[in-house]
């Protein structure tokens, strides 16, 4: 059985799950120690061990230690079964982190997997459903990547109670250049304003808020609303434009036009770089490029997540990535 130490890196829930996908793609055992070591509360939270239940419910595998705040657990996957599964995560944990943990996994098995999930589509410290869709989606696709998610009701902190539908159908990935688009002020920044249980204007103001910035950048802006009564209340903002995207989520006390500005200035680093994807894409792609062979970006900086992903793929497949700096981006390939 592989051993893993959780702490490397990163050390959170990234490196958890980018090891739990490929152990499944491998079929290798593996034992994670140290898990989230250097976090104020260690060990597994209940999100994490949601997701795992998951992976291990869809490739029949083999647990030991999944328990809230088990700092190590061993998963020993058997097969990637297709099938319709239903996943409550409770409250507000994020489902797009819980399909993060397996999507690399799920176009080896022979049939349609099909999830609904409930739980947060909005939520701090996680990808928002919409960047999920029209960002990582979009660039999987290129990759030849099939999987959709349709999002049927959003789910904010802390109640959650938002449902998304996804659909992963078995494929063949292949490699992908990922290139810097030659006029970035020729795309359309699109976007969505959402609130639920709250003022209509809120999403209005928020969405005019990150149009005024984009706009004084030479950008056109096309951002959408939408307004909902739903179980759980909050408000969030998701832009997005090729592989770049930026988001903020509301919270009490803080003014909708800043919510605004956040995302519009998430995007804005991203738009005025050279880069081909954004930082967080850049570490999201890691482990397909890997399993894809020869594929290659650029970006304006590689954050820790994206060297504990290279770091943790590594230990699994026989790749080695490259990294280049040059002009002030970095160049990740990989054969």
């Amino acid at each position: 059985m592989m051993e893993i130490d959780g702490s490397y890196g990163e050390g959170g829930g990234q490196l958890v799950r980018t090891a739990v996908a490929l152990s499944a793609i491998t079929s290798r055992p593996v034992k994670i120690t140290n898990i989230r070591k250097n976090r104020p509360n260690p060990g597994l939270k209940p999100q994490h061990l949601k997701a795992l239940e998951t992976a291990a419910m869809v490739c029949s595998a083999r647990v030991s230690g999944l328990s809230p705040g088990s700092t190590e657990f061993s998963f020993s996957p058997v097969e990637i079964k297709g099938g319709k599964y239903r996943i409550d995560i409770g409250t507000a944990g994020s489902i797009p982190l819980l399909l993060q943990c397996l999507m690399p996994a799920l176009p080896f098995a022979e049939e349609k997997i099909e999830l609904t999930v409930r739980g947060g589509t909005d939520v701090a410290w996680s990808p928002t459903i919409d960047y999920l869709q029209h960002v990582t989606l979009q660039a999987l696709e290129k990759m030849g990547y099939a999987g959709r998610v349709k999002l049927q009701e959003r789910g904010y902190y802390p109640k959650g109670g938002g449902t998304v539908l996804a659909t992963f159908e078995p494929c063949k990935l292949r490699g992908f250049q990922f290139k810097n688009p030659k006029n970035k002020l020729n795309l359309e920044v699109q976007g969505i304003s959402h609130v639920s249980n709250l003022p209509s204007h809120v999403a209005a103001r928020q969405a005019e808020a990150a149009k005024t910035l984009l706009l004084e950048e030479g950008y056109s802006p096309d951002i959408g609303t939408e307004c909902f009564e739903l179980f759980s209340t909050g408000s969030g903002i998701t832009l997005w434009t090729g592989f770049f995207g930026g988001s903020a989520l509301g919270k009490k006390g803080l003014p909708a036009e800043k919510v605004g500005r956040q995302a519009a200035g998430e995007i804005l680093p991203e738009l005025r770089s050279l880069a081909a994807v954004d930082i967080h894409l850049a570490d999201q792609l890691i482990p397909y490029m890997a399993l894809a062979g020869n594929s290659s970006y650029t970006a304006r900086e590689l954050s820790m997540h994206t060297k504990t992903n290279i770091w943790i793929t590594e230990q699994f497949l026989d790749v080695k990535f490259r990294i280049r700096e040059k002009d002030g981006l970095f160049e990740v390939s990989v054969d």
